[in-house]
């Protein structure tokens, strides 16, 4: 699919191609933004878990060795790169990289759209207070959504 960006009053334009996102990985991606602070928080609490956890009695005495090293040391290591672990600090970079690189009103749709609890506003509703149209604002998160799969590799 090619679009085309206007920049500088419609000045310039330059065509870009960019791959189709599928509505599952698109709905994906809207799922994690609305549960980005979610996220963070439980990747803080999984972080004092592993690091502030009591020292683990054996419960396998006379069992063989387990597959984790015996240093407290080694053991954190291994557990703080857990998968799950890994694939949320992913996600939360990938959303905090696009957002901080989005003009002030595009954050301010993602802010309405996604991170303001309880959800009351209709796309009438946030184009209204971003002082654009619907289309416009569905049209930036649309824009946001393919940047946050491109950079989690997911399109």
């Amino acid at each position: 699919m090619t679009e085309i960006y206007y920049c500088g009053g419609g000045q310039s334009v330059v065509a870009a191609t960019k791959p189709k996102l599928s509505p599952g990985a698109f709905k994906h991606v809207e799922s994690e933004l609305y549960r980005f602070y979610e996220t963070q928080r439980e990747i803080q609490r999984i972080r004092n878990e592993i690091l502030f956890s009591s020292p683990h009695r054996d419960e396998n005495v006379g069992g063989g060795r387990g597959n984790l090293p015996g240093d407290p040391v080694g053991r954190k290591a291994i557990l703080l790169t857990h998968r799950k672990l890994e694939q949320m600090e992913r996600i939360v970079e990938a959303i905090r990289d696009v957002y901080d690189q989005l003009p002030d009103e595009k954050k301010e749709l993602i802010r309405l759209r996604y991170w303001v609890k309880p959800q009351t506003r209709t796309w009438a509703g946030i184009a209204q207070e971003l002082k654009c149209g619907e289309r416009t604002a569905r049209y930036w998160r649309d824009q946001i959504v393919y940047a946050i799969a491109e950079r989690l590799g997911w399109h």
